[in-house]
């Protein structure tokens, strides 16, 4: 079986966890903050999420942000495109971003 390499699976949507102040205060309400990729959908966020921490799901709320200018020298152009979700989880579900060392 020949998989077409566009098509990305549901593991390469999520690209990484965002750890930042307002990420982690959101935390706190059950709520995680991810960077997934530009064309990924809600629908396909939520599947994702819960394949890969084995948690349920209630609400997937994303946020495009927009392009910001870069300077190399005297060319200019704009940083990488990403998108982010904010993966609402069930009451008494988590996702261990930080394991106890």
């Amino acid at each position: 079986m020949v998989t077409n390499p566009t098509v990305p699976t549901l593991a390469d949507l999520v690209r990484r966890p965002l750890v930042t102040e307002k990420a982690t205060l959101l935390m706190e309400n059950n709520q995680y903050v991810f960077e997934v990729i530009p064309t990924a959908t809600k629908p396909d966020i939520k599947a994702a999420i819960e394949e890969l921490f084995e948690v349920t799901v209630t609400a997937v709320n994303t946020y495009n942000p927009p392009s910001k200018r870069r300077r190399f020298g005297r060319f200019v152009g704009n940083r990488p495109h990403y998108k982010r979700a904010v993966v609402t989880l069930a009451p008494g579900d988590s996702i261990p971003l930080f394991p106890d060392l």
